[in-house]
């Protein structure tokens, strides 16, 4: 009998105990699947259209995890295949990708809060939009939460501020458009923090700088302003990227132990301090495109750790000392486009394949083709100490410039009654030449107001030689008389008009490109034209250094041709790099990825840098050249606003609107044929699109890929790093516009791809220290 009643109530303990763990189960299960309802079933999760098992026992993907703690969801991350892709159409940003207009974030997150145990939260790329609600502060047990890639708008609630048990809060790609908020400091456990890509803005929150823990902070790509404060308390930080914001102030103190610190494209100025060369673990530091003044840190090139050391265009001036050595790991320095003046250091200018030295556009006694004269360097210094020097000065200059404009307005409304009449009289007879409904959008008027939006100005390319206008006869004594030893040819099938080499009075080099003008524009149309291609100005394209118009005869719309004159960049174009067998010349992987890098960089530039944008813009491998530093220079860009072959569109009556949509979407597809090229070689590109087109299904495999891609590429590419180009290759060359990514996109998985390769590059090199 005991033994029965023993047996009873094991089997009623086993009876009742089972429900209840099947109840929890269900419970999480309704959870996850309701979440799918919210998310529009996404393709990541339609792994559980058919499963009728346990969630918490199903297996992980790249694309999707969750792991269980005691019947609970502990772990949940999916990642999505809708990246925040914003089309930039005439000037304005246009999000798409989203969920649709019947998504609720605050039900989304209600939802998700019945996930009381969980520590780990990542939801990226998957169309989650809306204001981010003070209820996701129920999730108290989150470690780690990623909402990257979504399009989450308004402030970062700050409800936030109750997760204590924050390890890691990474909201990058988003549309944030508040305030930094003051409370991250309450976030005492925080080691990662990570808003890169909003458009958050205001002052750089001090309350930051209480987070010992922190190792980690990114918040580059957004609108944040004013001074940076002494970081030197964040003893933990190794990683710092605040690229392209607004911060106007000189450079604080460091912390000891930073690794990387990314602080280009901002308003720093002042001199770089001296404690930045006792940063004796730093490897990376880029402080381009800011006002810094002064003479750089000796120290700043002998730290024992520094590879990558980016100082270009600042306002550097005086004379780098004989002295100065560099460390081995140096393998990227880059000076150029300051006021620098003397020679070079040895350790800098020595030639060597282990290291790339940018020098350029100072006032430095080498290169004398590629620098200014040394009274240039000490006219801008003397001006600039002039202009923070006396305010009286200031004061009567000011005084003196409203008389002047006062006399000018007052002379120009003289002229104006007598030369306007004559002018519309002019434009009256050429109402082809200047009208508004022109198939390029580019009116007169649309030329004559044309604007950068805002970080195109700051691109600026300091110390570029002014653009001027060339007589005929200057550029005629350059090619002696266009002679046929000085001509280029015609460049590969494609390129527009006839290109010459020539050589100026004060013996600098120029490329000439000669075109013929079928297409009747007034001078001041065509001026207007010209004057907006000047505009272009970008590392990553070949200098335009001025023009000549050539009319053949007294009437205004009588123009025959337009020479456009160029920098001459010498080192030929990547096609001849990539058929190179000669081992000086061959392109490894990770040299491919930075010229292609350069290039996506520069066509980005061209859609959005101007309003409006150039599309339709030759890519092809011909047109990538190489300077002597195997810096990508892309040529014959943005010819189409001069030429004619642009009214071919008109007969098809497509708009304006759908022929800049339809020219950005060709761009990319040109540009999938270059990642295509630089992937298989011109060799067995050479066999045609169709050929490679259906090539492509090879680099699924391991086998495919061997088959096809070229050996180089092979034997210098990780495969992480190889997939991810291939990935965005196939993309770009899809037969449909709308799969096609944007070049926000293109640009930013080449530099992941770049990345992940320099990560692995650094891992051979320590196993092969290891090894030693």
């Amino acid at each position: 009998m005991g033994c029965l009643s023993l047996s009873l109530l094991v089997f009623l303990s086993w009876f009742l105990f089972i429900p209840g763990t099947h109840q929890l189960q269900s419970s999480q299960t309704q959870v996850l699947l309701q979440l799918r309802k919210h998310l529009e079933y996404p393709t990541p999760l339609e792994v559980w259209n058919n499963y009728r098992g346990d969630f918490c026992y199903s297996s992980s993907s790249p694309h999707i995890v969750i792991t269980c703690q005691d019947d609970s969801v502990i772990e949940l991350k999916i990642m999505g295949d809708k990246p925040t892709k914003v089309s930039k159409f005439n000037g304005f940003a246009i999000p798409n990708q989203t969920l649709s207009e019947g998504f609720s974030m605050d039900s989304f997150v209600t939802t998700l809060t019945r996930l009381t145990s969980l520590r780990v939260l990542s939801l990226v790329s998957l169309g989650i939009w809306g204001s981010l609600p003070d209820k996701i502060h129920r999730l108290s047990s989150l470690e780690l939460l990623d909402l990257s890639s979504n399009f989450l708008f308004g402030s970062i609630p700050s409800q936030v501020s109750r997760m204590v048990k924050l390890k890691t809060l990474t909201l990058d790609v988003n549309f944030f458009n508040d305030t930094v908020p003051d409370w991250l400091g309450s976030l005492s456990n925080l080691t990662l923090l990570s808003l890169k890509s909003n458009r958050l803005k205001g002052p750089f929150p001090s309350s930051i700088c209480r987070i010992t823990a922190l190792t980690d902070l990114a918040l580059s790509h957004n609108e944040i302003s004013g001074k940076l404060p002494d970081l030197s308390s964040l003893t933990s930080l190794h990683v710092l990227d605040l690229r392209e914001n607004h911060l106007d102030s000189e450079l604080p103190i460091m912390p000891k132990g930073l690794v990387t610190a990314l602080l280009s494209n901002n308003s720093f100025f002042g001199e770089i301090p001296q404690q930045f060369g006792h940063l004796g673990l730093l490897q990376h530091l880029d402080l381009s495109f800011n006002s810094l003044g002064g003479t750089p840190p000796d120290t700043l090139f002998s730290l024992p750790n520094i590879s990558y050391l980016n100082l270009a265009s600042n306002m550097l001036s005086g004379s780098l000392s004989n002295h100065l050595s560099c460390s081995s790991e140096l393998g990227f320095v880059d000076i150029s486009t300051n006021r620098l003046t003397g020679g070079l250091p040895s350790c800098l200018s020595t030639t060597s394949d282990k290291r790339v030295v940018k020098f350029g556009w100072n006032c430095l006694s080498i290169d004398p083709r590629h620098q200014h004269q040394e009274s240039y360097c000490k006219e801008v210094h003397l001006k600039s100490k002039q202009s923070g020097g006396n305010g009286i000065g200031v004061l009567v200059g000011v005084i003196g410039g409203l008389i002047v404009m006062v006399v000018l307005v007052f002379g120009f409304l003289v002229l104006c009654r007598r030369y306007c009449s004559r002018e519309a009289s002019e434009l009256h007879l050429l109402p082809k030449a200047v009208a508004d409904n022109s198939p390029t959008g580019f009116s007169s008027e649309l030329l004559a107001n044309a604007r950068f939006i805002s970080q195109a100005v700051k691109l600026g390319t300091q110390g570029v030689p002014i653009y001027r206008l060339y007589t005929l006869e200057e550029l005629m004594d350059a090619t002696n008389n266009f002679d046929q030893s000085t001509s280029m040819g015609e460049g590969p099938e494609g390129s527009i008009g006839k290109l010459y080499k020539g050589r100026l009075e004060n013996g600098t080099y120029v490329a000439i490109r000669c075109l013929a003008l079928f297409k009747r524009y007034s001078i001041r149309n065509l001026k207007l034209r010209l004057d907006l291609l000047s505009k272009l100005r970008h590392p990553h394209l070949v200098f335009l250094l001025g023009h000549c118009i050539d009319g053949g005869g007294q009437d205004d719309s009588s123009v025959n041709r337009v020479f456009l004159v160029y920098e001459y960049v010498s080192n030929g174009n990547l096609h001849t790099h990539l058929s190179e067998s000669s081992p000086e010349k061959v392109l490894n992987w990770s040299e491919k990825l930075a010229v292609l890098i350069g290039v996506a960089k520069a066509v980005h530039y061209l859609h959005t840098g101007l309003i409006p944008g150039f599309f339709n813009n030759q890519l092809k491998t011909h047109n990538i050249l190489l300077d002597e530093h195997r810096i990508a220079k892309m040529s014959d860009y943005g010819l189409t606003i001069i030429t004619e072959e642009i009214d071919k569109l008109e007969a098809k009556g497509e708009g304006h609107k759908s022929w800049q949509m339809t020219k950005l979407l060709d761009d990319v597809y040109s540009f999938g044929f270059i990642l295509l090229e630089s992937l298989v070689g011109p060799s067995v590109s050479a066999r045609g699109e169709t050929f490679l087109l259906n090539e492509m299904v090879s680099f699924g495999s391991q086998d495919g890929r061997r088959r096809i891609v070229d050996p180089i590429v092979l034997a210098t590419c990780s495969q992480e790093s190889l997939s991810i180009v291939v990935s965005i290759t196939n993309k770009c060359i899809s037969p449909e516009l709308s799969t096609r990514p944007s070049f926000e996109d293109v640009l930013w998985n080449l530099q992941y791809a770049a990345q992940v390769q320099m990560t692995a590059d650094g891992d051979q090199k320590s196993d092969a220290a290891s090894q030693t």
